[in-house]
């Protein structure tokens, strides 16, 4: 029998309300999310030969999109502020395409996911990185924030096919 799905952040009168999670086991949750940064030729040169003047755009974007994922609860109303114990991002370069995936993985042993602090991390990094290359390309494009997959928790698993 499938359970109907239900938006969760209402309350029975269709009020914004966080989620109790009193009741709920911890169990290990992780997520990953990934997104993509698309440039001129020439500015995604200069971000990988580190050829910019604000010096390294990736170990600062990597810095920020783990800050930003240890904050999600400050700028997501509902969220739960989360223990991670791990926030992984990574990046890949397509040079056929000019541009740059950002990859996020978080990981907790706790009683709510952390989908959007994965979802957090990459979009924080993408917008560090056009803050650091908007004075030479203000055409950057950022695309395709998506969550790839989660896991933990009574809904188990997602993988994006």
């Amino acid at each position: 029998m499938n359970k109907k799905k239900v938006f969760t952040h209402f309350d029975s009168q269709g009020k914004a309300a966080m989620v109790d999670i009193s009741a709920k086991k911890k169990t290990i949750r992780t997520a990953r999310a990934s997104c993509i940064l698309s440039m001129k030729k020439e500015t995604f040169l200069m971000v990988k030969n580190g050829s910019t003047s604000k010096g390294d755009v990736f170990g600062i974007a990597r810095v920020a999109g783990i800050m930003a994922a240890k904050k999600t609860h400050e700028l997501i109303p509902l969220c739960h502020p989360l223990s991670i114990s791990l926030i992984k991002i990574d990046f890949e370069l397509d040079d056929g395409n000019f541009s740059i995936k950002i990859k996020s993985q978080c990981k907790l042993d706790d009683k709510t996911g952390l989908e959007m602090e994965a979802l957090t991390a990459v979009s924080i990094a993408a917008l560090t990185i056009y803050d650091m290359c908007k004075a030479v390309d203000k055409n950057i494009i950022i695309s395709d924030i998506k969550l790839l997959e989660k896991s933990g928790g009574k809904s188990g698993t997602f993988k994006r096919k």
